[in-house]
């Protein structure tokens, strides 16, 4: 990321696993917040009770992502033993090393195999309006690849949108993008 751009979500600072979306939660500070802030343990829930069942949904996929992802070089589980476990003790905080970013992606070209930076942009038409500065391979109507920055375009984090069978399917992007193995291209 730029050293100059402002970047604001909630979760980890430093995360490499980072998901953007193009709405924030009405809740707290967050419709004015200019950087990421971590939460903590409970503050899920509150956003969810606040800000509806959207935000839930949001939530609760990201949680189901990560925890089907279950590789810790890229994003520990933390002991958890259930995605709703990992949810309402992990996801977003500190150390967690994810983010839910609301800025536009400030992305440098990552190198070297291996590396476990990983960025998902929430929606197709999200990251069509980013108008971003590189070249994106849909790979069909709904995921996109750019393997120079390490990027994802998946569907919306809704559980009609983003099923459990098209999250498996952003599982497996994910790790093959992270061990350079693209063979869904």
């Amino acid at each position: 990321m730029s050293q100059s751009a402002k970047v604001a979500g909630l979760g980890d600072p430093f995360a490499q696993f980072n998901v953007y979306i193009g709405n924030r939660p009405n809740f707290s500070e967050y419709p004015s917040l200019d950087f990421v802030n971590p939460l903590t343990a409970g503050e899920i829930n509150a956003i969810s009770q606040s800000c509806g069942n959207g935000w839930r949904k949001v939530f609760n996929v990201y949680a189901k992502l990560v925890f089907g992802l279950n590789v810790d070089n890229i994003v520990s589980l933390q002991g958890t033993d259930s995605w709703q476990s990992y949810r309402d003790n992990a996801l977003l905080q500190i150390s967690s090393n994810t983010s839910l970013l609301f800025s536009t992606p400030q992305l440098t070209q990552v190198e070297g195999i291996g590396s476990h930076v990983v960025h998902i942009i929430m929606g197709k038409n999200y990251a069509k309006s980013l108008e971003l500065p590189f070249t994106l391979k849909w790979l069909d109507h709904e995921f996109a690849i750019n393997l120079e920055h390490k990027l994802l375009v998946c569907p919306y984090f809704d559980y009609r949108q983003l099923s459990n069978i098209k999250i498996i399917r952003l599982v497996e992007l994910i790790k093959q993008l992270t061990e350079e193995k693209i063979i869904s291209l």
